[in-house]
């Protein structure tokens, strides 16, 4: 069977919010086929591991926040993240995020990787940063934000992420990452 070129053959825009919008496409599949998927598309988004002291250390000191999320049906613990605003480099929004959220900024900022949430129903990209040497700062949080700042070790965090206590995707990937990154290097 041959294979036909995949991709978009058209697409409506059923919706248009402040954080999403959600469009219905008609796709073509590689097996030929032509089927119609709604996708949630979204302009993608910054997260950062901040740490609090060297990550090369031997138990180093990271910054999570205790958000309110309506989603969850509670409080989850997380990294800072957020949305990137219309033509803004990830790298600035990390930076913008880390200073909103925790008030700090970081003397260096490097990016560990970009992924994908949900690709089944969403085109949303996170990149994902480390930050350290923190300055702290001024907090900048929006309306809709409650959250507390959580200084915890990169130990306990991750045995959150083991006990299901830490269930936020892009945090329990980002602290493993970053747990590994330190590893590895």
């Amino acid at each position: 069977m041959k294979e036909s070129v995949p991709g978009k053959i058209k697409s409506k825009r059923v919706y248009t919010g402040k954080v999403l919008s959600l469009d219905l496409d008609t796709v073509a599949f590689p097996d030929g086929s032509v089927g119609e998927l709604e996708m949630i598309r979204h302009p993608g988004a910054s997260a950062v591991v901040p740490f609090l002291s060297d990550p090369v250390g031997e138990d180093p000191q990271i910054l999570l926040i205790r958000q309110y999320r309506y989603a969850a049906d509670g409080y989850l613990y997380e990294i800072p993240a957020g949305r990137l605003n219309r033509g803004e480099a990830p790298h600035d929004c990390a930076a913008r995020e880390l200073k909103e959220e925790t008030g700090c900024t970081a003397d260096k900022l490097d990016h560990l990787l970009s992924f994908f949430t949900t690709p089944g129903f969403t085109d949303e990209k996170i990149h994902l940063f480390i930050a350290t040497g923190l300055v702290a700062g001024e907090t900048k949080h929006e309306a809709d934000e409650f959250l507390d700042l959580e200084p915890m070790l990169l130990s306990r965090a991750l045995q959150m992420v083991e006990a299901g206590e830490i269930v936020d995707a892009k945090t329990a990937l980002g602290l493993m990452y970053a747990a590994g990154f330190r590893a590895g290097h």
